[in-house]
């Protein structure tokens, strides 16, 4: 069972993460919606606007407290987080709360934090919110996909990229629930953790490939290389057994951080206006703090285990 101390610490470490997540991905679908399907694009807002809020409290909650390592990682907010909002609303004419990326870049970590038992029932109401607005966001996502898939509706998204951001909400979800049962996530298999990224890396270098100009070939070549890599080191997960799970685990590391590399490049080249493609600045962002959260869990296992 998790002490009081550790199920707060993780709660607040993943709605860090995953909010921020989920209010893009929300952005992201309002943005791709046509103006025959303005009810859809106001429901998307809607839950920008709640994922916000919730996001808010946490940051407000979680100075002093959350762990070093998760506010380094880069996966809470990046050096062109603010500069991809900004560029964002202006391009889509979305309203972003950037105050949000402000006062999180100024958050400290906490170490062995003084933790009140009010707080504890804050964490469980925050977690409750939590998982209504997932199965709100959730269902929201399932209905586009299915009006995707039956071309019912039209979006710039493409299926795949609805059917990943479920995935992700899912993840989410599962996280908090268990945290809600008492379960320390951080104790999660290896394997299918390795599994669900490994897959969500491989997605993000095949909309990468799909969503940059055709004139831009090494960058396409590079993100259909990285493609299959990912889609080699998927079949190697598999697999992987207690004898070849830290080779593995080391080999998806280096993988992860050559392509963070790539995504890194990718952001600044996309915030500065020097590559051509059709995807908004925040996607490049979003993508490259999903890979640092990943390299952050590769990494923890490694130090414990290999």
């Amino acid at each position: 069972m998790l002490n009081d101390n550790k199920y707060v610490i993780l709660s607040l470490e993943q709605h860090l993460f995953f909010a921020r997540i989920m209010k893009e991905h929300s952005l992201f679908l309002e943005a791709g919606f046509t103006p025959k399907n303005t009810k859809l694009s106001k429901e998307a807002d809607s839950f920008k606007v709640e994922f916000e809020k919730l996001l808010l409290d946490t940051v407000k909650l979680s100075n002093g407290i959350v762990r070093e390592s998760i506010l380094d990682s880069g996966e809470i907010i990046t050096e062109y987080t603010l500069s991809t909002e900004k560029k964002t609303e202006y391009f889509t004419g979305i309203p972003i709360n950037k105050k949000i990326t402000m006062i999180q870049s100024k958050l400290d970590y906490g170490i062995n934090p003084n933790i009140k038992p009010e707080m504890i029932n804050i964490i469980k109401k925050i977690n409750k919110k939590a998982i209504k607005l997932l199965d709100g966001l959730i269902d929201l996502k399932v209905r586009v996909l299915n009006g995707m898939l039956s071309c019912e509706i039209f979006t710039v998204n493409y299926p795949l990229l609805i059917e990943h951001i479920i995935r992700e909400a899912k993840l989410y979800r599962s996280y908090i629930v268990d945290l809600e049962n008492g379960e320390d996530i951080e104790k999660k298999n290896i394997k299918q953790s390795e599994l669900f990224w490994d897959q969500i890396m491989m997605e993000h270098a095949l909309f990468i490939r799909g969503l940059l100009d055709p004139s831009e070939n090494k960058l396409i070549e590079a993100s259909d290389k990285f493609s299959k890599e990912y889609a080699a080191l998927i079949e190697k997960a598999k697999t992987m057994t207690d004898e070849t799970i830290c080779s593995i685990t080391l080999e998806t590391l280096n993988e992860t951080i050559k392509l963070n590399e790539f995504k890194q490049a990718g952001t600044k080249g996309i915030d500065e206006c020097k590559i051509k493609a059709i995807f908004l600045p925040l996607l490049a962002d979003h993508v490259l703090r999903e890979s640092n959260h990943f390299i952050r869990l590769l990494n923890d296992y490694k130090r414990c285990n290999c």
